[in-house]
């Protein structure tokens, strides 16, 4: 569906001019898949598409090994 608004409108889920730095949220369905409230507090977003969790102590063992 969401393809088909893109063609419909001519336009692309992400814009002609981005710069590689910045952040960009895609455009979204009007019915995404949620998560319950509760899991959504533990996790910081209530969209399973949203939920990218940071491991920032796993980069740094890394680092380590290296």
């Amino acid at each position: 569906m969401v393809d088909e608004i893109f063609r419909s409108y001519g336009i692309t889920p992400f814009p002609r001019d981005y710069s590689e730095a910045m952040a960009y949220v895609p455009y979204q369905s009007n019915n995404p898949r949620m998560y319950s409230v509760p899991h959504g507090f533990e996790t910081g977003t209530l969209f399973p598409a949203l939920d990218k969790p940071f491991y920032g102590e796993k980069c740094m063992e890394e680092m380590k090994n290296d």
